[in-house]
Parts: structure tokens; C-alpha cells; sequence
């Protein structure tokens, strides 16, 4: 599906989606390095991979042929199609295919503006998350730091594929099919066909094509994110004063958002510990269908305490302070399931239907997730 009709799919307010999206687009800048020719052969590399073993070139030299993917965590284009690599690899690596999944991306370049449709960015450690959760039956190796192999292959997005025949000289490199989103049939298989044609020894029908999907994370771009941090801390903090009525509003949720709810007090250490976790969903969920709210139970006597720790947060936010120094109707209006001990966290879907709720600090990957499961992890599902 082209990506114009996703955007008019879109609602308005998912439009300040696209000036980050855009930093991540196909488009190729001065400082990209020129990607592979037909014919060329595969330049070396040794790379870590996430089960601890060290891969190179010659790891896979009993393969007929080898497909290497340049892929990345947080890309929603790169998630829409890692169910049809797997079956790829189902199909291919049987018949002497060989695959390797690679992180070409700087950690430090991934902005949290740009990760409103994952749950993990693109560290090592997080590929390692990644792996596990998708259950990755192929080497996925971690280019990040160097950028050696992406500089070497030059891919423009990810996903990126690039397949060598037995000699290690390149003979197909674009895209896996023309249809980005994961609930429709694609129609043009460029990478299966090409390996159909490979196998079989016949000419790879179509070469190359051109590549959809997120921009490389050269390092350099943490430059980037560091002017979108200053940005965010620039923001103005407020302080909304919220009696019971004004609670209840909060969490019967009339909005057609998902709301992030969490209950915490200054003097919480818990609270203190997780809250930034909470600000970072913020940055990454709230160009979409997601807001984060905190209610802090401290009382009007100490706002200016309260005001001073949000401020510290960066907690540009909707922020409630209960105003009543009782807190027994306070926890019956949040949830009547909730014993009052704090911090408090959840998840309530537009309408007042409570989707999550966890009492104690937060599992923060584990409450991305749940996020993923109401806002969900691809373009189309907006």
C-alpha cells in the first residue's frame, strides 16, 4: 500500500507523526555511503551477534546462498515484515539458504519521537528482547557502534535486503514486496522470486528495486536527538488542582485517547524511581491515539514541592494534584480494585474501561507493551 494512502487514513493529530517520520524516510542524503551493485561481491565483516557468538562472512559458507536483511526494533515498516521474513526462512533455509538479521543503527540516533510504534528501540540489549519475543530462529548482529557493515553494504531503510549466490556476489537487492501493510496480500515477491531463481539457476527477474521504510541511524544524527531532548525540556510544566469530581472525570476518560494513569506522591520512592519511564511513553505514544496523566496525592500544602519534582521530570503532561487531604474516596474514584499503596498505574481506554492496571513500580517494557496491544505497532493500524 502506498504510503500516501496510509496518510490519508490518518487522523490530524497523528500528523506530528510525520516530521519525525520523515527524518527516517527512504529519501538518500549526502552522507549516506552508495549502496551495493549487482554483481559486486560481499564485502567481510565480523559482528557480534545476540546469542554471544562473533559472525563473519565465512560463518555461512556451507549456504548456496545468503540473504542478509538490514532490519531495525523500532521501525514500524521493519516489525510489518518479520513475520514474512520468518517464513522465508521456513521455506529457503532448508534448501541450503542461509539468513542473517542485522542492527545497522546508532542507539544514541534513535529519537523517542520516533518510536510511537515499538515497544524497544535498537540497542544490543533490546535486540536481544526482540529476538525472544518474535522467537528469531536466524543471527541477528549488532552494527551499531562501527556501522562498518552498513557502510560497507549501504542500505538505504530497513528493511533492506540484499541476497548473494555462491560466489558472495550480490544478485538481488531491494525490497521483500511491494505492500507494507501486514493484514493485505502482497502481489510482487521480489525477494522470494529471486530466490526461487537462484535456486533453480535461472536469471533473478527483477535486480533491484527501491526500498520503503525507516532511514539508516547514522551516529551523527544523535545530534538530532539531542535537539528534540532540549526541546521537550523547554516545555512548560503545570499543575492542574483536581477535586473528586474532577478525578472521576479523569478516569471515566471522554476522550478518544488511551490514557496512561498514574497515582504517585513526591515522598514515594517507587514514584520517584519510575516516573521518568512514564514521561518517555509520552514522547514516544503521544502523536498517537495515547496520553500520559498523573494525579499526585501530596495536597494543596505541597504543590510547590510537587511543582518543583515535575518540573525536574520534565513532566509536560496533564498533571492532577488531589486537592482533599482524605484519600479513602480518592482510591475508590481511580479504582475500586486498587488497596491504595502507591504508585499506581493504568491503562484506561477511551469510554472508562480499565485495560491495565498495576499496583507497585512498574516493568516499563512490560507496560510498552500494553500500549502496543491498544495503539498497535503498524501504520495501518492507525
Amino acid at each position: 500500500m502506498p504510503y500516501f494512502k496510509y496518510i490519508s487514513k490518518m487522523k490530524i493529530r497523528n500528523l506530528l507523526i510525520i516530521s519525525a517520520f520523515l527524518a527516517n524516510m527512504i529519501t538518500v542524503s549526502a552522507e549516506d555511503p552508495k549502496t551495493l551493485d549487482i554483481g559486486a561481491q560481499a564485502p567481510p565483516f565480523s559482528l557480534k551477534g545476540i546469542d554471544g557468538k562473533t559472525y563473519t562472512l565465512n560463518s555461512f559458507n556451507k549456504n548456496k546462498i545468503l540473504v542478509i536483511i538490514f532490519t531495525a526494533n523500532h521501525c514500524p515498516t521493519a516489525q510489518a515484515y518479520e513475520d514474512r521474513i520468518d517464513k522465508l526462512y521456513t521455506e529457503f533455509n532448508p534448501k541450503g539458504v542461509g539468513f542473517v538479521l542485522v542492527s545497522p543503527n546508532n542507539p544514541q540516533a534513535v529519537c523517542l519521537e520516533e518510536m510511537g510504534y515499538t515497544d524497544l528501540g535498537d540497542t544490543f540489549d533490546e535486540m536481544k528482547q526482540r529476538a525472544a519475543d518474535k522467537k528469531y530462529k536466524m543471527p541477528y548482529i549488532y552494527d551499531g557502534d562501527k556501522q562498518e557493515m552498513a557502510m560497507a553494504y549501504g542500505p538505504t531503510t530497513t528493511p533492506h535486503v540484499f541476497i548473494f549466490d555462491s560466489q558472495r556476489k550480490l544478485r538481488f537487492c531491494g525490497r521483500i514486496d511491494e505492500l507494507e501493510n501486514p493484514y493485505e496480500q502482497a502481489k510482487e515477491h521480489d525477494t522470494r522470486n529471486a530466490l526461487v531463481a537462484l535456486l533453480e539457476g535461472k536469471p533473478v527477474p527483477v535486480e533491484k528495486t527501491k526500498t520503503f521504510g525507516c532511514s539508516i541511524k547514522w551516529a551523527n544524527k544523535a545530534e538530532y536527538r539531542k535537539k528534540l531532548d532540549a526541546d521537550w525540556k523547554n516545555k512548560p510544566v503545570e499543575i492542574i488542582e483536581a477535586d473528586l469530581d474532577a478525578i472521576r472525570e479523569v478516569i471515566a476518560n471522554k476522550s478518544n485517547k488511551y490514557r496512561l494513569i498514574n497515582v504517585w506522591a513526591t515522598w514515594c520512592g517507587p514514584c520517584v524511581i519510575e516516573y521518568p519511564e512514564l514521561v518517555n511513553m509520552q514522547r514516544m505514544f503521544g502523536a498517537r491515539d495515547f496520553e500520559f496523566v498523573s494525579i499526585s496525592t501530596d495536597g494543596l500544602k505541597k504543590k510547590d514541592k510537587v511543582l518543583e519534582f515535575l518540573k525536574d521530570k520534565n513532566s509536560a503532561v496533564k498533571n492532577y494534584l488531589y486537592t482533599s487531604e482524605n484519600k479513602y474516596p480518592l482510591i475508590e474514584a481511580v479504582d475500586k480494585n486498587w488497596s491504595g499503596s502507591l504508585p499506581y498505574t493504568m491503562i484506561v481506554a477511551p469510554g472508562g474501561k480499565i485495560v491495565y492496571a498495576h499496583n507497585g513500580v512498574i516493568d516499563a517494557l512490560e507496560v510498552r507493551k500494553e500500549v502496543m496491544k491498544c495503539i498497535g505497532r503498524f501504520f495501518a493500524d492507525d
